[in-house]
């Protein structure tokens, strides 16, 4: 990859009203690590400390939820996290015990839709 010559590193940042509450809340649902921004404002969560990849999240005054599904009018989501599980009703509770909510509307049986504590649709999903 020429964006990088030693190693290669790649992420996803969100946006939130609290970036490290938000990193923290992801800690708690993937059992990643969480580590915080120097600044205060945001970290990253990460499998481990060399992973390659993490999802960061940074403070956003001006951040406005987004409403899921989409309302005409109203701030959409611009994407979503897809997370294969096994037991898709473990998952949900598991999910909504560490801060999470159910969408009120359920698109597929393999597949719940989940917000954030910001608002961000995340998909818990099944390959049954």
């Amino acid at each position: 990859m020429p964006l990088r010559s030693r190693k290669q590193w790649w992420g996803v940042t969100l946006d939130a009203p609290d970036g490290v509450e938000l990193g923290r809340f992801y800690s708690r649902l993937l059992g990643w690590n969480f580590y915080p921004a120097d600044n205060g404002l945001g970290g990253a969560v990460a499998p481990s400390d060399n992973a390659g990849y993490n999802l960061g999240f940074q403070t956003e005054k001006q951040y406005v939820r987004p409403v899921w599904p989409a309302e005409a009018g109203k701030p959409q989501m611009s994407m979503h996290l897809e997370i294969e599980v096994d037991d898709l009703e473990e998952a949900v509770a598991y999910a909504v015990s560490v801060g999470a909510e159910q969408a009120s509307y359920q698109p597929q049986e393999t597949v719940r839709v989940m917000l954030d504590p910001a608002g961000h649709p995340f998909c818990l999903y099944t390959d049954d």
